[in-house]
């Protein structure tokens, strides 16, 4: 385990000291001037051929959907018939249990809790030390 920590120790160190090099690079970078880019002459390009016109094909016109005819619904719905439920069981006494009595609580005072103060106490502000007058 303690192979695996120093293994990880030695990669971010490495990786420390090589963003270091990095970093002034880029300085060195940002304080150079950039080349001057040579005006190349624009070349010119070839006309493109015209394109050639495609003959014009008699395609059939589409087939037309044949209407199918409309279902007619029900408009009365159909009654069903009336099912009788049993009557349900009735549910048995259960015996009653004696109450038990607690003991009264024993009567125990609560601690005060400290107010959180509402003001925010100043802070002293010492006055400043008297201007000297330096004679020329």
């Amino acid at each position: 385990m303690a192979c695996y920590k120093s293994c990880i120790l030695a990669i971010f160190v490495a990786l420390c000291f090589s963003s270091m090099n990095i970093g002034l690079a880029a300085r060195n970078l940002l304080q150079t001037t950039p080349p001057s880019v040579p005006t190349l002459p624009n070349p010119t390009l070839p006309t493109l051929p015209p394109l050639p016109t495609l003959p014009q094909s008699n395609v059939p016109p589409l087939p037309t959907i044949p209407t199918l005819p409309q279902p007619t619904l029900p408009t009365t719905q159909p009654s069903l018939p009336r099912v009788t439920l049993p009557p349900l069981p009735s549910i048995p006494n259960m015996p009653t249990l004696p109450q038990a009595t607690l003991p009264p609580l024993p009567a125990t005072s609560l601690p005060n809790i400290p107010s959180i103060p509402t003001t925010i106490p100043s802070i002293p502000f010492f006055s400043p030390p008297p201007a000297t007058t330096a004679s020329p």
